[in-house]
């Protein structure tokens, strides 16, 4: 398993995600999205095993500031995702070509 949690410090899921891994001896790798995003690449692979929409945090504050319930475009819906990290729903655990999207401790012991 190549296990990479993508989150933010303060959440108290990407924490639980964090403390599932650690339990279990896993191995995992943890990015900040407050110091770094998810790249091009990695935005790529996530949306395809989640699906774009489940990416965006409609509670955030980024949202409604950045009004994007209005904007239609998947790709400038992306573009908007990739350059403002805050947007993300957390955490985003990625294992190769799969992923998930917040706390899915069922989905992650599939994985094992």
């Amino acid at each position: 398993m190549n296990i990479q949690i993508f989150g933010i410090r303060k959440c108290f899921d990407t924490k639980k995600a964090e403390r599932y891994f650690k339990e279990r001896k896993i191995k995992y790798q943890f990015i900040d999205l407050s110091v770094k995003g998810l790249s091009k690449g990695e935005l790529q692979s996530v949306k395809a095993a989640v699906g774009l929409n489940n990416l965006i945090d409609i509670e955030s504050k980024d949202y409604k500031k950045l009004n994007v319930d209005r904007i239609v475009s998947a790709s400038v819906r992306e573009e908007i995702l990739l350059n403002n990290p805050g947007l993300y729903k957390t955490p985003i655990v990625r294992n190769g070509k799969l992923a998930t999207v917040g706390y899915e401790p069922d989905t992650w012991k599939a994985w094992e």
